[in-house]
This record gives structure tokens, C-alpha cells and sequence, in this order.
């Protein structure tokens, strides 16, 4: 019964969401100065109060689907297809759970239900924006969800029935059997849906014309939300293969990892842009136009994972039907607000102006850097697939991406540690040109002291040197103000600026610093890196619950400390069948030590036998992941500083309407009694 039920739940949300999308368009209708006059007004406000309770119903029904889906898999129900190729019963039951988003339909359809989820809270809570822009936004919210479902049900049922249930189902990707899999993908999808609601924001209030200072207040907490689940997933998924596929390296260029990416960068410059919107009533055409890129990327990262089109360890589905349903829907949905912004674009009203020299001119410098960043990316990930039509390979990676996003980011980098010290909406640079000088005397000096200790690339010391200065740059908008009376979205400001500083300098440091060391070591055997004295003890096979593997003893020093034990692996799984790597890692302040073991590599002229061992010492690599928590628990100190302002706002006037009522009471009470 478990499939049936969730499978009519599916059915029951999508008549759900098409009644939310035709009962919100019913709310658009024009009323008594239109065709359909005051009872048309009256009907159609009639439909329109149908689509908050339908949002709201539909959540619970989506996510009664995806909970019956997550306990199919904790009872490793093999009956469910989904169940069979992507668990089996001697899984640790972590990962059983874990498997129910570890492949394409179980993901999706816990986007699915996150998609609803917020769609849900959307309407039940939100009372601020006008009927008719909650009416569009619904009826777009509604539309964008329909063809989800419809996706889920005519080509990826997740609680597709097999005709006899095995004796045994066949397993889950090993490189996904990692506790990274339980936070890395629902956090994007959070995100990513998150870029959904605004997506639907922006094109209610295009389409009511009501692009204005209020509405961005509205938009601006899903935003934040959306950035913040996006900056948490990027950063749990960049150390999860840093340590689980055993290559060295936090970042790869891979276009899945690109197609996580590009939302972020999207998300950040609508980030600052819808902040300026509700701060300083500006930029209202450029804050629409980027919550529709920054859901086009979203989609289009969806139509990469799961169009076939891609191969990489991220990816989900290998099926071309899959893949042209998705991008179907890319074209429907992005060609569809392409369009409507094109008709209604001209019919906003231009906003407040304001000069270069002003912080308002920073956000938008910074905005087009993030943007000519994003159209990198964009390129050197559809490039490789477009020469492929065409049958010729061509690969696209570091060489690329590093030196041709740098471009871009260092004056991106130069103008972000300015930017907060400006004036709204005019300023004379020369006001703070002191301030000015010492950022740039920090970066020449941090530059030409790494520059004499050894040789480095340019990038690395460019980097080293922004990041020291973005760092001091990050508090100076605290100076000369009383720290307990900084609003808490300052604060929020603060700490990501310095997250990003930190992660920068991460970044550089690895760059720069990172030693490696590889050698074919047999028992007893010794090699240096880094200043870490390694010695292998021995290599013996060990077994998990669903693995076997050679594990290798690794005793590492460094100066005067004790010996630390490492222990690398390298597995294999047996449902399904797969070797993987597992390193070994010792963290320091300063540092990361990191081994792998690899394959066997003969005997040596005693007679043993060696193995391959890579060791690398990355200075300061942890800092990468410091930073990024840093960036997103400023975005959580955003949001709370943004809802603590709105509570005061409302409190302030619930007491100010309190007031007047006792008042008019009052005066109510001083009125002569009438004659009799």
C-alpha cells in the first residue's frame, strides 16, 4: 500500500497545483473598468481564494509522498523498483535513509516536495504583498509545479511497482554511502527551490506591475534563505569529494559542480540587488531580471544532472526521454519569462538614481563582475558538450576557468572591500581615501613579503594579498559605531564579507603552499613532505558491513610531536561492485596532511611488497571550508536582523492601532447623552 498511497498523493498534489495555478490567474482579471464587470470582479475574486488553501493542501500531500517514499527504503520495501536498484537490506540503515535521495526519481521527488513545501508557507504566511501580486505568484508557483509533478509521474515514478520483488536489492553508489550524501543534496535542493519561490515573485509582481520597495522586502528573506542553503551545500558537497574520492583537490571544474555554482553566483548579485531595491528603491528591472537567471540556472543545473548528457560521479540519469522532458520544461518556463519580461519590462517605473560613486554603483559594479563570472562558467561547461555534437572532445578545466574568472573577480574583490564605506546613492571617493591607501598598501605589502619567501604564481599572491585586505576591509564599517547597537544584518554583512575573505585565503594558500609527495613505500619504508616525516607500517585487509578494502598504517610526524596514526583505504564494494578511495586526513590550525593509498606496485630487492602511497600537505586548505560556514551564518544573521525589524515594525504598529482605538473610544465617551 505503501507505492499506491504515495502515488495518489502525487496524483492528488498535481490536480492541486493545477487548481492553485487557474484559481491565482482567475485573481488577475481586470474588474469593473474591464470586459468582465463587477460580477465578473466578484467571480473572479471568488476562484482567487481558492489558491492559498490549494498551495497549502498540496504541501501536506507532497511531503506525506516523499515520507512514504523515505520509509519504503527504511524497511527496504523491494517491491518498489526504486527501492530494489538503489538499496538492499545489509546497508548500514543511515544510508538506507540517505538512498532514498541518492538517485534520480527519490531526488526529485524530494525536490518535489520542498518545492511545495515552500509554495505552502508562502501562502499560508505571507499577507503583506497586494492580492493581486499573491494571486500571480501563486498562479506562477502553481505553473512551475505542475510540470515538476507531471515529470515525476509520466516519466520518473518513484514508486513504480516490480512484477515478483527480489530475494535482495542491488545497492547504492558507494561514493555516495557517505554522511556528506545526507547534507549536501537537500541543501541544494532547498536552495534551488528556494530560487523557485523568488522566481515566482519576481514574475507576480511583473506582471502587476508592482515592482516596488515592499515587494523586495517580501523577496528579500527567500533570497537570503535560497543563498544561505545554496552557500551550505556547495560547501558541504566541495569537502565531500575533497576527502571521498581521494584525487586531492576541493574543486574540480566538474560541470555538475558548475551547475551548482552558477545559482550561487546568480543568487548573490540578486542578493545585493533586491537589497537595493528595498533600501533605496532602485534597480528594479536589473533585481527581475536576475530572479529569472538565477531560476534558469537552477534549471538548467537540473537539466545537466539529469539529462544524460554528462558523465560524473554527481550525476543521476543516463535516459535521453528524461533529459528533453527537462529541458522542455527549461524552455517553457525560462522562454515564458523571457517573454513576459519583454512586454512588461518597459512598464516599470525607473526607481530612484543614483551615481557611480555611491554604494548603490558598487553593488551594481559588483553585480556585473558576478555576472561576466557566471557567463564563464556558463561557457567553459556547455562548450565541451556543444564541440561533442559535433564529435570533437574537447576538455575545458583550471586552465580556463582560473585565470579568465579572475579577470573579473579581482576588481570584483577591490570594489566589495570599498563598497560598504560608501554613501547611498551619491559620495566623493575622496572622503575615504585614506582608508583607500592602507587597503592597497596592505595587499602590496602581503604580495612582495610571500613573493621574497619563494615562487609563486600570480594568481596566488594576487590572491593572498586580496584576501589579508578584504579581511581588514570586512570590520571597517564597524568603525567609530557603539557594537551593540549595529542592526544584526550589519553585523550579517560582516562576518559573510570576512567569510569570504577567509575562504579566499584558503583557496590561495593551497594554491601556493601545497606539497605533495608520491612513492611506491613497502612496511618500514619512510618519505618526507611538508615537514611531515611518514613511515608505513604495514598494509592489511579489513571489511565493513557492505565492503572489504587494503587498509594501510601510516605513522605521520612532524618536529617534536608524537606519531599520529593514519589510516587509508582503498575499498570495494560488492552491491554494487565498485572500488573506491578513502583518505586519510590530519588536521592542524595551519593545515591538512592527506593520504591516499593506491595500487600495488611490485616487490622491492628484499623481496616486499610496496604499495603506492601520495601523501600532500595543504597549508591553511581548511580555511576554504572556515570561510564558507563563515558566509552562510552571515546570511543567517541577515535573515534574523531582517524578521527581529519586522517584528518591531508590526508590534509598533499594532500598538500605534491600539492607541487610535482607545482614543476614538475615549472620544466616543465625552459625547453628550442623547435627549430623551
Amino acid at each position: 500500500m505503501i507505492a499506491e498511497l504515495g502515488l495518489a498523493a502525487l496524483w492528488l498534489s498535481a490536480a492541486l497545483a493545477v487548481l492553485q495555478m487557474v484559481s491565482g490567474a482567475l485573481g488577475l482579471r481586470d474588474g469593473p473598468d474591464g470586459q468582465n464587470g463587477p460580477d465578473g470582479k466578484a467571480r473572479a475574486q471568488s476562484y482567487a481564494i481558492y489558491a492559498r488553501p490549494a498551495a497549502v493542501v498540496q504541501a501536506f500531500l507532497a511531503v506525506l509522498a516523499f515520507g512514504l517514499l523515505l520509509y519504503a527504503f527504511a524497511v527496504t520495501d523491494l517491491s518498489i523498483k526504486l527501492v530494489e536498484t538503489n538499496s538492499h537490506s545489509a546497508k548500514p540503515f543511515i544510508y538506507k535513509l540517505t538512498g532514498t535521495w541518492g538517485n534520480h526519481e527519490g531526488s526529485m521527488l524530494l525536490w518535489v516536495a520542498v518545492l511545495a513545501l515552500s509554495g505552502g508557507l508562502l501562502a499560508g504566511l505571507e499577507r503583506r504583498l497586494p492580492e493581486k501580486t499573491m494571486s500571480a505568484t501563486l498562479a506562477v508557483q502553481g505553473f512551475v509545479a505542475l510540470g515538476f509533478y507531471a515529470f515525476l509521474i509520466l516519466s520518473s515514478n518513484p514508486f513504480e511497482r516490480l512484477p515478483v520483488a527480489p530475494l535482495e536489492g542491488s545497492g547504492l553508489n558507494p561514493l555516495l554511502q557517505d554522511i556528506g550524501l545526507a547534507i549536501h543534496p537537500p541543501t541544494l535542493y532547498v536552495g534551488y527551490v528556494g530560487l523557485s519561490i523568488a522566481f515566482s515573485l519576481c514574475m507576480g509582481a511583473l506582471i502587476t506591475r508592482q515592482v516596488t520597495p515592499e515587494f523586495a522586502k517580501v523577496l528579500r528573506p527567500w533570497v537570503l534563505g535560497a543563498w544561505v542553503f545554496l552557500t551550505f551545500g556547495i560547501t558541504a558537497g566541495s569537502y565531500w569529494a575533497y576527502y571521498e574520492l581521494g584525487w586531492g583537490g576541493w574543486w574540480f571544474w566538474d560541470p555538475v559542480e558548475n551547475a551548482s555554482l552558477m545559482p550561487w553566483l546568480a543568487a548573490t548579485a540578486l542578493l545585493h540587488s533586491v537589497s537595493v531595491l528595498a533600501a533605496r528603491d532602485a534597480l528594479r528591472t536589473w533585481t527581475i531580471m536576475l530572479g529569472v537567471l538565477a531560476f534558469s540556472m537552477s534549471m538548467l543545473g537540473t537539466f545537466l544532472v539529469r539529462s544524460g548528457v554528462l558523465t560524473s560521479v554527481h550525476a543521476f540519469a543516463v535516459d535521453p526521454e528524461r533529459g528533453s522532458f527537462i529541458l522542455a520544461l527549461l524552455g517553457l518556463y525560462i522562454g515564458g519569462s523571457l517573454a513576459i519580461f519583454a512586454v512588461r519590462a518597459s512598464s516599470i517605473a525607473e526607481g530612484t538614481r543614483f551615481t557611480a560613486t555611491s554604494r548603490e554603483g558598487a553593488l551594481v559594479f559588483n553585480n556585473v563582475m558576478l555576472s561576466a563570472i557566471l557567463a564563464i562558467v556558463l561557457l567553459g561547461t556547455l562548450y565541451p558538450l556543444l564541440t561533442e555534437a559535433f564529435d570533437v572532445r574537447v576538455s575545458v578545466g583550471p586552465p580556463y576557468f582560473n585565470p579568465a574568472g579572475a579577470i573579473f573577480a579581482i576588481p570584483m574583490f577591490a570594489v566589495m572591500a570599498v563598497g560598504p564605506l560608501l554613501r547611498w546613492k551619491n559620495d566623493n571617493p575622496g572622503r575615504i581615501q585614506f582608508e583607500l591607501k592602507a587597503l592597497l598598501a596592505i595587499v602590496i605589502a602581503v604580495i612582495a613579503l610571500v613573493a621574497i619567501l619563494g615562487d609563486y604564481s600570480v594568481l596566488s599572491l594576487l590572491g593572498l594579498g586580496m584576501a589579508i585586505a578584504l579581511a581588514v576591509a570586512a570590520f571597517l564599517p564597524l568603525r567609530g559605531r557603539v557594537l551593540r547597537r549595529v542592526p544584526l544584518a550589519t553585523w550579517g554583512m560582516v562576518m559573510a564579507h570576512f567569510g569570504v575573505a577567509v575562504s579566499l585565503f584558503g583557496m590561495a594558500s593551497e594554491s601556493a603552499f601545497t606539497t605533495e609527495r608520491l612513492a611506491a613505500m613497502a612496511p618500514g619504508d619512510a618519505t618526507d613532505t611538508g615537514g611531515w616525516t611518514i613511515q608505513l607500517e604495514e598494509v592489511s585487509p579489513v571489511a565493513g558491513p557492505n565492503w572489504t578494502a587494503m587498509e594501510a598504517r601510516i605513522m605521520a610526524s612532524r618536529g617534536d610531536e608524537e606519531p599520529t596514526l593514519l589510516t587509508p583505504q582503498a575499498r570495494n564494494f560488492w552491491s554494487p561492485p565498485q572500488p573506491t578511495s578513502e583518505s586519510a586526513l590530519i588536521t592542524r590550525w595551519n593545515g591538512q596532511l592527506y593520504a591516499v593509498i593506491g595500487d600495488r606496485a611490485g616487490v622491492d630487492a628484499r623481496g616486499r611488497e610496496r604499495w603506492q602511497i601520495r601523501v600532500w600537505w595543504k597549508p591553511f586548505v581548511t580555511f576554504i571550508w572556515y570561510g564558507g560556514v563563515l558566509i552562510a551564518m552571515g546570511g543567517i544573521l541577515s535573515i534574523a536582523g531582517r524578521v527581529r525589524v519586522d517584528l518591531k515594525r508590526r508590534n509598533a504598529k499594532k500598538i500605534a492601532g491600539q492607541r487610535r482605538a482607545d482614543l476614538d473610544a475615549l472620544d466616543e465617551d465625552k459625547l453628550p447623552e442623547p435627549a430623551e
